[in-house]
């Protein structure tokens, strides 16, 4: 059962389209995943989904809800933890989880028979009465999870969860969204653009660009769909792009990146692949400084459908919100 639709959703800032006729859905249990770089469209979606930004054509729907039409209703199914902390740093973490409640129109007593067992659920039952501007990014974060779960909603939408927080803290805030999700029976909507974050944690991904869904499915079928074998990683001595081209030719690989003398292909066979480009190294009397095999990744999926990777479109996705930012003041 889909727990939220969209038809053609769209989304215009002073002639510039930011979501472009986007049309999916999801399931209700679902950890689904929206990857793409800074600028792609995914917070204008989400923010379009939780009702704080109305769309200029096309339809959206959560547990049946129009998020125009019955906004008070969807507000109450879902949940929401933006990029920015929004927790108030002079409190403690029970008051925040209490003021947060009443906002919802919870009793005292619902919020704080709650809040021992979402305190605990997180790791942080002994700092219940510690003022969050005490606490870690990590710690804040993983409160801001909790948060959320006080009205007890259907749907979660987690916007870059992860993003600023160093590996170690990013993998446990991996490992209780997946305890919201298992252990809670949360559907999660979430953002990214961390390809190992997408791959970790999503049961489906859509991956979007410039505001337009190229492709949605597993994170396996995603990467098989490329069909292209295993990936080879060659740095060579001098210029890359005359052995690259001999590659293609004489060894049946398929270029898929050239930057100086690193060259990126896949073949169908790599073990077969990688005799084949030590012969050709020979006979061009070219020296393989660096060799390795591996197979595909969702980077790899995403370079497939865009010819970039999403490493470059972040520092582009960066400079596109910044010329928004422009274009809003006029």
């Amino acid at each position: 059962m889909e727990i939220i639709e969209t038809h053609e959703l769209t989304k215009e800032f002073n002639g510039l389209v930011a979501v472009d006729r986007v049309t999916f859905s999801v399931k209700r249990g679902e950890i689904f995943g929206f990857l793409g770089p800074n600028g792609a469209g995914k917070t204008t979606t989400i923010n379009m989904l939780t009702t704080l930004l109305l769309p200029t054509s096309g339809r959206a729907y959560i547990s049946g809800f129009d998020v125009v039409r019955e906004a008070a209703q969807v507000r109450r199914r879902i949940g929401l933890v933006p990029q920015e902390i929004v927790l108030e740093g002079d409190l403690t973490a029970r008051q925040n989880l209490l003021f947060h409640g009443m906002l919802y129109g919870m009793s005292r007593r619902e919020v704080e028979e709650k809040i021992p067992e979402l305190l605990e659920l997180v790791g942080l039952r002994e700092r219940a009465d510690s003022k969050v501007r005490t606490f870690s990014g990590g710690m804040k974060r993983r409160l801001e999870l909790v948060k959320v779960l006080v009205h007890e909603p259907e749907v979660i939408f987690l916007d870059e969860p992860t993003i600023g927080l160093d590996p170690q803290t990013r993998r446990k805030i991996w490992e209780y969204i997946q305890i919201l999700n298992r252990e809670r029976d949360v559907t999660i909507f979430l953002t990214t653009h961390y390809m190992e974050e997408a791959d970790y944690l999503c049961d489906r991904i859509c991956i979007i660009d410039h505001g337009k869904i190229l492709d949605i499915d597993t994170p396996r079928k995603l990467k098989d769909r490329i069909g292209e074998g295993d990936i080879i990683e060659v740095e060579v001595s001098g210029k890359g792009e005359r052995f690259a081209e001999m590659l293609a030719k004489e060894c049946g690989c398929q270029i898929k990146k050239v930057e100086g003398n690193s060259i990126t292909v896949s073949a169908k066979r790599g073990e077969y692949a990688l005799k084949e480009i030590f012969s050709l190294a020979d006979r061009l009397g070219v020296e393989v400084a660096s060799i390795s095999v591996r197979e595909p990744t969702l980077e790899d999926v995403f370079i497939h459908y865009t010819g970039r990777s999403i490493r470059e479109e972040t520092t582009a996705g960066g400079s596109m919100m910044k010329y928004l930012a422009r274009r809003l003041k006029h």
